[in-house]
């Protein structure tokens, strides 16, 4: 397979099914490759693709909206279907609900997606005071010309509980991980929030929701919110031991042992 992204990457697999990964914001494909790793080995090809306007900084990140991204993930749909036979589509936080989104946009393309750590806003018991506040306010605060230049510095957490792999998250910023959250990027992950909940209800993919207890970044009542209202069968799995990042966190064989369980429970031989 031709990855047309510098930071993408593709593994074949062997039984015909394919899984798109999704990374979150201002995140990369190398923050996937634990979870791509053991689906690759369960069979799985996984094709793991850079978002528009990531990859590089935040000033390029600024130039990108929501509709942006997820075209990157319609793109990425389409050079993947042409190596599987069936396809599954899976992501963080931001990248979650853009797969769920894509498969809400094109029925039939993926069989089933699952969300890991799905996030409407920054509510989390380690985000600092002001963040909720501002994510509440920001549609109105979105109109304010500076907030757009204003950049926003990760949790020193860094969504993980486990300091061993936080130290492996640290060391991705060669790898392009933008290490700080334009306000832009905050605007747009609000907008992609509000779509998503329009269509929730009207939504049919089957969809896995995976959330830590003790997100740091995330309330798990974003995850409440999305099994009750989305009108897909879905199943709500929560995880252990672990802070947001839970694809690469503690539990991350975990999460990746219950995709492939999900995927393989709503397998169809070929797509609609």
């Amino acid at each position: 397979m031709q990855i047309t992204d510098r930071l993408g990457y593709f593994m074949e697999g062997t039984n015909g099914m394919g899984v798109l990964l999704v990374h979150g914001l201002t995140g990369a494909p190398a923050e996937m490759r634990l979870v791509a790793r053991q689906l690759n080995r369960k069979g799985y090809s996984v094709y793991v693709p850079l978002l528009a306007g990531h990859g590089s900084d935040a000033a390029t990140l600024r130039k990108t909206s929501w509709r942006d991204w997820l075209a990157s993930v319609h793109q990425a749909a389409d050079q993947l279907a042409e190596h599987t036979r069936t396809m599954f589509a899976a992501g963080i936080c931001v990248g979650g609900k853009l797969a769920l989104f894509a498969a809400h946009q094109r029925p039939g393309t993926f069989n089933a997606v699952a969300i890991y750590s799905p996030c409407f806003l920054y509510d989390g018991w380690n985000v600092p005071f002001y963040y909720p506040l501002l994510s509440r306010h920001i549609n109105w605060l979105s109109r304010i010309p500076f907030l757009d230049r204003l950049n926003f510095s990760e949790t020193s957490s860094l969504g993980i509980k486990d300091q061993r792999m936080r130290r492996m998250m640290e060391n991705m910023s060669g790898e392009g991980v933008i290490e700080k959250f334009p306000g832009k990027g905050l605007v747009e992950m609000y907008r992609l929030g509000n779509a998503l909940k329009d269509e929730l209800p009207n939504m049919r993919t089957p969809t896995l929701i995976l959330h830590a207890r003790e997100d740091d970044l995330s309330s798990p009542d974003h995850a409440r919110y999305i099994t009750d209202h989305i009108g897909a069968p879905n199943e709500l799995h929560w995880i252990e031991d672990s802070y947001h990042m839970i694809h690469v966190d503690r539990q991350h064989k975990y999460v990746a042992d219950a995709t492939a369980g999900y995927f393989e429970a709503n397998n169809v031989p070929d797509r609609i």
